[in-house]
């Protein structure tokens, strides 16, 4: 369930291996990632971290970005 209504959103999945490192992609308010609009590198490190989820990364959080 997303944390924020308002304002851009970011995807984050938190490193459980590393404190402070996390991988952060643009989303919308549900968790919605454009894979399209993601360079391919972008795409990569997404699908990389959706599959280390439980293993080298926590669940995602919706959050809002910073401006």
């Amino acid at each position: 369930m997303p944390d924020a209504i308002e304002g851009p959103h970011l995807l984050r999945f938190r490193s459980l291996l590393q404190e402070g490192l996390a991988f952060v992609f643009p989303c919308d308010a549900r968790g919605r990632v454009d894979l399209d609009a993601l360079s391919d590198r972008a795409r990569l490190n997404y699908f990389y971290a959706r599959a280390m989820i439980g293993r080298e990364v926590a669940a995602p959080r919706v959050t809002v970005a910073a401006c």
